[in-house]
């Protein structure tokens, strides 16, 4: 427990405090002995940048119990039906992996705040497949996780405004059941345009 406070940075008595308070999961026992790992400094980082984000200690506990719930994993992530997304379950060393030397606490709060990850256990959940694959190959060209995370958090305004637009727009002219299976025409709009936007600013960027 001494080791385990020095190296997050925090008291003895702050670390007995996160645990009756059930922020940190309890240590691995051998006989007298209670070892605490990556796992447990993990957690105690995320802890740390949180509370500098002014959440509260009572905020982070309900959190902490939303996300060590199996039951409550897919509503804390927004997973509700329908979605085309997979969720992936990842140790934290293979996320770790993933993102070598960018998944600092900082980076796993704002990841948690966008609802990409949450924790299910030992593991953790990370809401779409295809999310965590490009944010690796963007950190891995360069990009600063910090910067894609806040790429994310700006796409993600622009993609609710764009489904309020379609689904207004199906309600308005089609049936209710229909908006499912319309679905795929609103996407194919967006990436049509997408994609010739980026041609436009990349012509522009190529001639400027």
């Amino acid at each position: 427990m001494e080791e385990l406070a020095a190296a997050a940075g925090i008291t003895v008595r702050t670390l007995r405090f996160y645990r009756e308070r059930g922020l940190i999961p309890p240590p691995r026992r051998e006989g007298r002995i209670a070892w605490y790992d990556d796992r447990h400094l993990s957690r105690l980082r995320t802890i740390a940048a949180l509370l500098e984000r002014g959440h509260t200690l009572n905020g982070i506990a309900d959190l902490s119990t939303a996300f060590e719930s199996g039951r409550d994993v897919s509503e804390v992530l927004g997973l509700v039906e329908p979605t085309e997304e997979e969720p992936v379950r990842l140790t934290p060393q293979e996320l770790a992996d993933y993102f070598a030397g960018e998944v600092t606490p900082e980076n796993l709060t704002a990841a948690l705040d966008l609802g990409y990850i949450a924790t299910d256990g030992e593991e953790i959940v990370h809401i779409s497949r295809r999310l965590l694959d490009v944010s690796a190959a963007l950190v891995k060209e360069g990009v600063p996780l910090a910067a894609v995370l806040e790429a994310g958090r700006r796409v993600r305004t622009h993609a609710d405004e764009l489904a309020a637009l379609f689904t207004d727009l199906l309600r308005a002219h089609t049936d209710e059941k229909d908006a499912a299976r319309l679905r795929p025409l609103a996407k194919s709009v967006v990436e049509a345009e997408l994609s010739m936007a980026l041609d436009r600013r990349l012509r522009e960027s190529s001639q400027g």
